[in-house]
This record gives C-alpha cells, structure tokens and sequence, in this order.
C-alpha cells in the first residue's frame, strides 16, 4: 500500500532523470535516477556493471540499495552511477548519500526518514596528511637520550 502511494508521488517523467552528487573520503559519485520501465527489481548500474557484480561483499551491496529498500522503490526506479576516486567502500557510500539526495529531489516528503536513518549525512573525514620530519602524519621518530 505505501509502495504504490510513493510511487504516484514521485516528480519524474518517462525518459527524464533527476541527479544526485555523492562524495565520501575521495571518492565522488555521480547517481541519476529514472522511472524503471522494465519493472525489475534492483536495476542499479555503477560504471556500466551490475551493482552485484561490481560490489561483491553484501554488506556494500546492502549499503548501496539501502535508500531504495527503505522505501520499497526497488522495481519503480532504475539507477545508473558514475563512481570516480577512492576505494570500494567510499564509492558505495557515495552511490547511497547521491541516491538518498535524488530521492529528496523527487519527492521531498522522504527527507525526514532519510535523515533518521543517516543517508543524507556527507562523512567529511579524510585521511590526514604527512608532516615533515614525522614517520606518518603523528607518528614521530623514536626519541633517544644520547
């Protein structure tokens, strides 16, 4: 019953997309979202590849189509990404922050469970940098006496 009525509300039209920038560590995602007119579920694509055969552990496959399971929207919406940058896991979590931002573009009404749950959070951490005279960026050469 909630699937069908997301479904009529959402603002896209056949042909049409709406994209969302994802960026976690280095890596930087771009997600556009269209209407899925094959109707089958979890049509996502990263980089041309199946998003099961481009991520293989299941917990980044759970982190990439956690927006659309949340909302029951696997089989409405078809998702193609572009994943530039960084390693397997920031791309994944990039693909989910650019979804969640597409989804809220679609149909603001998902902003409040999305937030709830996380995926509208940007995680800004990035590996700090080596200083001079430094082994890594804090680790210091071994002191000595004499």
């Amino acid at each position: 019953m909630e699937e069908t009525k997301l479904s009529e509300n959402l603002n896209l039209e056949p042909g049409k997309y709406v994209e969302g920038i994802g960026r976690r560590k280095t890596a930087t995602c771009r997600v556009r979202v269209y209407l899925n007119d094959k109707e089958e579920p979890f049509n996502i694509w990263v980089n041309n590849v199946y998003y099961k055969n481009y991520f293989k552990p299941l917990e980044l496959i759970k982190i990439v189509d956690a927006p659309l399971r949340k909302f029951k929207l696997q089989s409405v919406l078809k998702v193609s990404a572009k994943c530039t940058g960084g390693g397997i896991r920031g791309q994944a979590e990039a693909i989910r922050l650019g979804l969640s931002r597409a989804l809220v573009k679609i149909n603001p009404e998902l902003k409040p469970k999305l937030k709830r749950s996380g995926f509208l959070t940007r995680d800004s951490r990035k590996v700090e940098r080596k200083k001079y005279g430094h082994k890594k960026a804090r680790k210091s050469p071994q002191w000595h006496k004499r």
